[in-house]
């Protein structure tokens, strides 16, 4: 009888050790490319190692910076690659060393590419806990955009009560954070954004709102005391002309040139990345001082729609990807 049980272990543990290791949905690129590169295919599950944590995916925000990372032009990547930088999801599965969370936990937060998938490796100082006040799919479209704004306009150009910021593409993921972080630090708010999305930049807060495409910005700003350029890096050097003296231009879309930023006398330093900015983003919303814009949720499947989508720098707020539906 002993025999027999210590036949069936060995054959169970044989069977184990054939089928693999466990797998998940993911979109996965083998190439470097357009969005046709993204296949929805069957991949391994991540395991968290030190100070990491597993988390099930139920949403995925879609931001410019995964196209950069899938056409090959950003970082250092290595394929196959899962884009995605965005997750809001629960805890899974708890890694060595890491304290932060508990299983179960409902936590969003960035990864450092692997979010679209159903399972996704996390370190637990990128992660917080999702506030209550948002749902998976709202929390998703929040970490890389609201992360960014807030690096912006109060890590890097020391914002503050009673200046005057101007916001290139107010009504994308981080133009849309940034107009409401302005306000709510006393700031005067001009932003640009297609006629189709001026009701959205005043919606936000904005105080002045400027068509791009039926006006010249240079026309309606003057002596700004911070620009936000979240639009486009052709128009960067037309941004210098509305900055007062000794005041900042921060670019999201490309480096400023900085011989020609000193001969205009503004600072346009390199954006500060503060470990803390999610934190204070999460206080925000805890608050109920900040919502969140998402234009349309996709389910995984499609993540080349939206990364054609999100190609176009057109998007007004942001596009989701969901994968699971809400826990009961």
């Amino acid at each position: 009888m002993k025999t027999i049980t210590l036949l069936a272990v060995l054959l169970a543990s044989v069977a184990v050790s054939f089928a693999g290791p466990p797998m998940m949905k993911a979109v996965v690129a083998h190439e470097f490319g357009g969005p046709e590169v993204l296949k929805y295919e069957d991949a391994p599950r991540p395991q968290p190692k030190e100070n990491e944590i597993l988390v099930r995916v139920m949403a995925a925000g879609v931001n410019p910076v995964d196209t950069y990372f899938r056409s090959g032009h950003f970082g250092t990547p290595t394929l196959p690659l899962i884009p995605g930088r965005d997750i809001a999801g629960i805890v899974e599965e708890i890694g060595p060393g890491a304290t932060k969370f508990k299983k179960g936990d409902a936590v969003y937060g960035n990864v450092n590419n692997g979010g679209y998938a159903e399972y996704a490796v996390a370190a637990e100082k990128n992660i917080e806990l999702k506030p209550e006040a948002l749902d998976f799919v709202q929390a998703a479209a929040v970490p890389v955009a609201a992360r960014t704004a807030w690096n912006a306009l109060i890590e890097t150009a020391h914002l503050s009560a009673g200046q005057t910021v101007f916001i290139q593409g107010g009504s994308g993921g981080v133009g849309s954070f940034a107009i409401q972080m302005a306000k709510l630090r006393g700031a005067k708010v001009y932003a640009t954004a297609s006629t189709a999305n001026q009701d959205l930049l005043k919606e936000l807060g904005a105080d002045v709102t400027i068509d791009y495409t039926r006006q010249k910005f240079e026309d309606v700003v003057k002596d700004a005391d911070v620009v936000l350029e979240a639009a486009n890096k052709e128009i960067l050097e037309r941004d210098y002309a509305v900055v007062k003296k000794g005041g900042f231009v921060v670019s999201i879309v490309g480096p400023a040139d900085q011989t020609k930023a000193q001969q205009s006398g503004i600072q346009a330093p390199a954006l500060v990345m503060s470990p803390s900015s999610l934190a204070e983003v999460t206080k925000l919303f805890d608050a109920k001082k900040l919502k969140v814009v998402v234009t349309e949720t996709l389910p995984l499947s499609q993540a080349q729609k939206a990364h054609e989508q999100v190609g176009t720098h057109h998007t007004r707020g942001k596009i989701v990807l969901k994968i699971a539906g809400e826990p009961k």
